[in-house]
C-alpha cells in the first residue's frame, strides 16, 4: 500500500475575518499539520488561527491529510 508523501495541504478557514478561504500550507518538518497559522492582513493586521478537529484525506490510503479546518483565534495589529 502506498502513502502519501506531499509537503504542504489546504488551510480552510472555518470562521472569523477569512472564513471560507482557503490556504496551501506546508506540513511540520515531523509530517504534522501546523497547530497555528498567522495570516496577514490589510493596515498590519495578522489573523492568528488555531487547528480544527475536522481532516480531510484524497484517499484512504493517504498517511497526511489534503486539507485540514483552523478557527479563528485573535487579530494581531503591528
Amino acid at each position: 500500500m502506498e502513502t502519501s508523501t506531499t509537503s504542504s495541504y489546504t488551510a480552510k478557514l472555518i470562521d472569523g475575518p477569512l472564513e471560507g478561504k482557503t490556504v496551501a500550507t506546508a506540513f511540520l518538518e515531523t509530517g504534522e499539520p501546523r497547530p497555528r497559522l498567522e495570516l496577514s492582513g490589510e493596515h498590519g493586521k495578522r489573523y492568528v488561527y488555531g487547528r480544527a478537529a475536522g481532516l480531510e484525506f484524497s484517499s484512504e490510503n493517504d498517511d497526511r491529510p489534503s486539507a485540514v479546518e483552523y478557527r479563528f483565534l485573535e487579530t494581531v495589529f503591528d
